[in-house]
């Protein structure tokens, strides 16, 4: 059997990840890994799972173990809807769609909206994720030029006004690399551009609670919410492993969602979207995430004491307000590809930033430093043996 004539165009293109064999190295325990976006384990609420596994048996019992509607459990979306009005958001329960995590949300919009040629608008550098969950549609990427904060409106103007573009892929808010957040005059021009243009906006926004310093900045969504897809997940604020996002659209948009995920997995996890559900009704959520919040602002501030400490001149990073990553630029003359194998052989790691950007070759003196699934000694110790292998190679 001739495997290779058995596979499809889409398979051949997601097959190879120089990401994924760069990362495969990371699982060995001796080292310290700055690579990955995992939650601490320490900011897991075993406690809270474990009565709320009790409570989810009791009150749901045969139904949390059932097979459930595939745009979710209706008291799951409307828990959901009354968390999104603290983010001054317009929904109900009909607006809201389950999905497995948000790569599952992301996926399901590329099934939808993706025919091989069409042209959408990211960040660059962008989420790896998305362009994963998008690349095997087909699609061509255009890049929005990025700033300390975030896009630039015009770059993004420019683009719509010369391409005919499928939709706008943002991460508005602590931005997976790069940490930066789009202020809030920046959110207003780009709600004018989306709605000038008519494009649809894929506002993803995992990291929204994840706040340790400033004021909290309203979603793109709330000033276009008829052009706009809002992605999020449970999986920065409760669990990874329960696979629980969810998406808020316009009723049609929401519709499209479901009949494109059904044929895929039929519907989420029940039990998980059950757990979730009650995390939010019983209020555990917001008495546990102040928890999560200091973890994650101890080792952050840890970071960028390291990060001061340790990397010789000429290095520079962002200092992101709350999410999980730390952004460095090095020289123009600085590869942080090849640096990985040394790092590697200093047992530390972290994902060199060319791999966050859709056109080959950019961004190959930059890296994204995690900081959230390391604690304090562990950063300054790896960001000292980073520093001193960079030093080395100079």
């Amino acid at each position: 059997m001739n495997l290779n004539k058995l596979k499809s165009k889409r398979i051949k293109v997601m097959e190879y990840s120089a990401l994924s064999e760069l990362l495969r190295v990371t699982a060995k325990p001796e080292i310290i890994s700055m690579a990955g976006g995992l939650p601490a384990p320490e900011a897991f609420p075993f406690k809270i799972i474990s009565a709320l596994n009790n409570l989810v048996l009791k009150k749901h019992r045969s139904v949390s173990l059932q097979y459930g509607p595939t745009n979710g459990v209706l008291v799951l979306r409307g828990e959901i809807a009354k968390w999104l009005e603290e983010r001054k958001m317009k929904v109900t329960s009909e607006n809201i769609g389950i999905t497995s995590g948000s790569q599952g949300g992301l996926d399901t919009l590329g099934k939808i909206f993706i025919n091989e040629g069409d042209k959408i608008a990211v960040e660059s550098p962008t989420y790896i994720g998305a362009i994963d969950a998008f690349t095997s549609y087909g699609p061509i990427y255009e890049e929005i030029k990025t700033d300390y904060d975030g896009v630039i409106p015009e770059s993004l103007e420019k683009i719509l006004k010369n391409k005919k573009v499928k939709f706008v892929y943002l991460v508005p808010t602590f931005q997976n690399p790069t940490g930066r957040t789009i202020t809030w005059g920046r959110r207003k021009k780009i709600a004018k551009i989306i709605k000038k243009y008519h494009v649809l906006l894929v506002e993803d926004d995992p990291y929204n609670s994840l706040r340790y310093r400033g004021k909290p900045i309203d979603p793109i969504q709330t000033l276009v919410p008829e052009n706009t897809i809002y992605l999020c997940t449970f999986s920065k604020v409760l669990a990874p492993g329960l696979r629980i996002g969810f998406y808020a659209a316009p009723k049609k948009l929401a519709d499209l969602m479901v009949v494109a995920k059904q044929s895929v997995d039929l519907h989420t996890s029940s039990y998980g979207q059950y757990l979730a559900a009650e995390y939010l009704k019983t209020g555990d959520l917001k008495r546990h995430l102040p928890n999560i919040l200091k973890i994650y602002r101890f080792r952050q501030e840890a970071m960028f004491e390291a990060l001061e400490k340790y990397l010789p001149s000429g290095f520079f990073w962002t200092r992101p307000e709350g999410g999980m990553f730390v952004w460095v630029t090095g020289p123009k003359n600085f590869d942080s590809v090849k640096l990985y194998w040394q790092a590697i052989k200093n047992n530390i790691a972290y994902v060199p930033g060319t791999y966050f950007f859709t056109k080959q070759g950019e961004g190959k003196n930059t890296m994204r430093l995690n900081f959230t699934n390391v604690n304090e000694e562990q950063i300054d110790t790896a960001v000292k043996r980073l520093a001193k292998v960079i030093k080395n190679s100079l």
